[in-house]
C-alpha cells in the first residue's frame, strides 16, 4: 500500500510491544500513516519495534500502565500531540494468566486481572472517546478470547474480564455509532505467539496439545500475523460498516 492510500493519522495500540501487539503494529502500519504504541516495562522491545515500524510508517511510543488512569491519559495525550488524530484505538494489553480453576482463584487474582484488562479498557475509553468524537469518528478494536464462545476448563480468569470487554465494546458501538465511532473485538484461539507460545511450551503435555490441535477445524494453531490481519481490517475503513462484533480468529476451534 502506498502512503497516499493509507488512512491519515495514527493507530494507537495499547500493549504494542508484546507478542501479538508487535504483529498488530506491523499490520496497522500497512493501513495507517502512523502507529503509536505503548509498552509497560520492556523499553528495549519498544525501541526495537519502533525501529522496525519506521521502515513502513511514522511511529512513536510511550510507557503506559493500564492500572493507572494518569498513565493511560499521558500516553493518549502523547499520541495526539505526536499525530494530531488517532482514527483507531487498539487494546492489546493483557495479563500473564495461568490456568486455575474457579475454585482456585482468589479475590486478589480477580482484582489484578480486572484492573489490567477490563478496568484498563474502561480507562482507555474514558481517555479517547472525547477525542474520537471531536475528530468525527474512529474505531476501537480489543483483543478478547475464544474462551468467551467455547469455554475450556481453567480459563475463567482470562475469559471473564474479556467477556466484559466484549460487552463494553457492544455498548460503545450502540451508543456512539451516531458519532461515527465503531467498536469490535477479535477473539484469538490457540496462537503460537506471545502468551500462547509460552503455554504451548510450558503448560500441559505435547499429547494434550495434539488433542487440542485436532479439535481445530483447520487442524493447526494460529500465528500472530493471522490475528493481526483481522485487527487491522476492523481498525481500518475496510470494515466501515462493521460494529459491535466479535470476530473469532481461531481456525474454527469454537465450532
Amino acid at each position: 500500500m502506498s502512503n497516499s492510500a493509507k488512512a491519515q493519522g495514527a493507530a494507537l495500540v495499547i500493549g504494542g510491544s508484546g507478542g501479538l501487539g508487535r504483529a498488530i503494529c506491523h499490520a496497522l502500519a500497512r493501513e495507517f500513516e502512523g502507529v503509536f504504541f505503548t509498552y509497560r516495562s520492556n523499553a528495549e522491545a519498544a525501541r526495537t519495534l519502533a525501529a522496525e515500524l519506521e521502515q513502513t510508517c511514522a511511529t512513536g511510543y510511550a510507557i503506559a500502565d493500564t492500572t493507572d488512569a494518569a498513565s493511560v491519559d499521558a500516553a493518549v495525550a502523547a499520541a495526539v500531540e505526536h499525530f494530531n488524530t488517532i482514527p483507531a484505538v487498539v487494546m492489546a494489553s493483557g495479563s500473564h494468566i495461568a490456568q486455575p480453576y474457579v475454585s482456585q482463584i482468589s479475590e486478589g487474582d480477580w482484582l489484578d486481572v480486572l484492573q489490567v484488562e477490563l478496568v484498563g479498557f474502561m480507562r482507555l475509553v474514558a481517555a479517547t472517546l472525547p477525542i474520537l468524537r471531536g475528530q468525527g469518528g474512529g474505531s476501537y478494536v480489543s483483543l478478547s478470547s475464544v474462551a468467551t464462545k467455547s469455554y475450556p476448563p481453567g480459563d475463567a480468569l482470562s475469559a471473564v474480564p474479556k467477556a466484559g470487554i466484549e460487552m463494553l465494546s457492544r455498548a460503545i458501538a450502540k451508543e456512539e455509532g451516531r458519532a461515527g465511532i465503531r467498536a469490535n473485538c477479535v477473539a484469538p484461539g490457540i496462537i503460537d505467539a506471545g502468551l500462547g507460545a509460552d503455554f504451548l511450551k510450558e503448560l500441559y503435555t505435547p499429547e494434550i496439545w495434539e488433542t487440542q490441535r485436532r479439535k481445530i477445524a483447520l487442524r493447526r494453531f494460529g500465528t500472530a500475523d493471522e490475528v493481526a490481519d483481522v485487527v487491522a481490517f476492523l481498525a481500518s475503513g475496510k470494515s466501515r460498516y462493521v460494529t459491535g462484533q466479535t470476530f473469532c480468529a481461531d481456525g474454527g476451534f469454537h465450532l
